[in-house]
This record gives C-alpha cells, structure tokens and sequence, in this order.
C-alpha cells in the first residue's frame, strides 16, 4: 500500500501488523473499495517484524513469569510506532485491538470518521508486552466478548465501520441515519417485493403510502425490537428520552 502517512481530506488508516497481505482484503471490494481507489481513505501497512534488531528478527519472546504462549516484544512495536509517529504530523489515534478494551460503540466509531484516520496495531499469540501500551497512550478496543487469532479481522471491520461513513462512500448517505445504534435503537425490520412470500405478507402500513404512519411504526418495532434483544441498549434509550422529556 501507499508509504505516505496523510493527505488532505483523506482519511489514513495504518496497521501495523505480521501479515500484511491480509489487507485491503475485504476492504478492497463495493463501497470501501471503490472509495480506496478514489482516495476518500488510504492504507498503509507495516510489518513490524522489520523493525526487529536480531539476526532472526524475533518479535516475541516468552512470558516473564512462565505460562503458555509468546509476548509481542515492547522495543519491536515501539520501534515501529515511533517510525510511524514521526511521519504522522495529524497524531491518529493509536489503537490496539484486544478483548480486554473498551467494547467499540457507534459513537466511538463517529468520533473516529471525524478524525484524520486511525493507527491499529494487530496483536498475536498472547498479546504485547503491557509496558509499549503504558509508554505510548494507546487504546485498548475491543470488537466483544470473544478470541480472535489475531488483531487483523479486527481491524478491518473497525475499517469498515468507518469508512462506510466517509463522505462520498455510501450511495445514499440518508440510509445511514436510520441504521442500528443511531439513535440508541436496532434498526427496524425491512421488506421488499414479492409483497406476499412463503404464506408471509408484507405489513400493510409499509403499502400505505402514508409516510408518517410508516415511521411511527419503524420506531416503534424499532423500541421493540430494541427492549427484547438488548435490555442494556433499551436502559440507556429510556434514560436519555426521560432525560430529554
């Protein structure tokens, strides 16, 4: 990918990582890769193994104290850091991506789209060394409860979760504003043609042609649907709206 680190009007994502032919992967493809191509957003990948000092460039080594597994090593990655640091006038966000961060909300992700891009750094075996993520400000982000081999599927869906809201990204910048999250809600159920599939109607308020009574009942399965599969989602929406009343 592109060894420039940022641009004007473009938002630059850099991952550091041992595999970097992972990427763009799915991000080269629709939406996000037409907008790679046009340079609504950028890509910079760095192997952080070529930042290791021995004759084997080893970027890990084992845990101090004993147990299973290897350690990414601090001097490695902060090598590599520095190096991209240095090139980085806008000062990105510096992001590691573990289970144990901060789960990623929409929020977060809005914040992210503001700013001039992202620096991700995709851990392996059991993680890095806890001094690199005291000594450099990073943040720990999490995708949810659950193991990942590794930082790189990761990264690309918080990838994803960006650049999709990226001026010029989406077709139809109105589809965005109605999704999941916005608003504290779960998106509302859709249908389309045939208006009648498998003894299965579609509701006849969607057919109406009244706009208002459409968006009243979008909310409302939107509350429902909200309440029955994410309880904490719901406590947070009734608060804000009692807050508001």
């Amino acid at each position: 990918m592109s060894n420039a680190v940022t641009a004007a009007n473009t938002w630059v994502a850099t991952v550091l990582t041992l595999f970097p032919d992972m990427f763009p992967g799915p991000l080269g493809f629709s939406l996000a890769g037409k907008a790679l191509e046009t340079g609504i957003w950028r890509l910079e990948t760095v192997d952080f193994r070529s930042f290791a000092r021995d004759k084997h460039r080893s970027v890990d080594a084992s845990p101090a104290g004993g147990g299973p597994g290897m350690v990414l090593r601090p001097d490695v990655l902060a090598a590599a850091i520095d190096d991209v640091r240095g090139r980085d006038k806008d000062q990105r966000p510096l992001i590691y991506l573990t289970p144990r961060g901060a789960p990623l909300h929409q929020k977060r992700v809005q914040a992210l789209r503001m700013s001039p891009g992202v620096v991700l750094i995709c851990g392996r075996f059991e993680g890095v060394d806890e001094r690199l993520l005291q000594s450099r400000g990073i943040e720990e982000v999490s995708l949810g409860d659950f193991v990942l081999s590794g930082g790189e599927p990761a990264a690309l869906a918080l990838m994803d979760a960006v650049v999709r809201l990226l001026p010029g990204v989406a077709g139809n910048p109105g589809a965005l504003e109605e999704e999941s999250f916005e608003g504290g809600l779960l998106e509302y159920p859709h249908y389309t043609k045939p208006n009648e599939w498998e003894g299965m109607a579609i509701p006849p308020v969607l057919l109406s042609g009244n706009h208002e009574e459409i968006r009243a009942w979008r909310k409302a399965r939107s509350q429902e649907i909200t309440q029955r599969r994410r309880p904490d989602l719901w406590r947070r929406y009734s608060a804000g709206t009692k807050e508001n009343e």
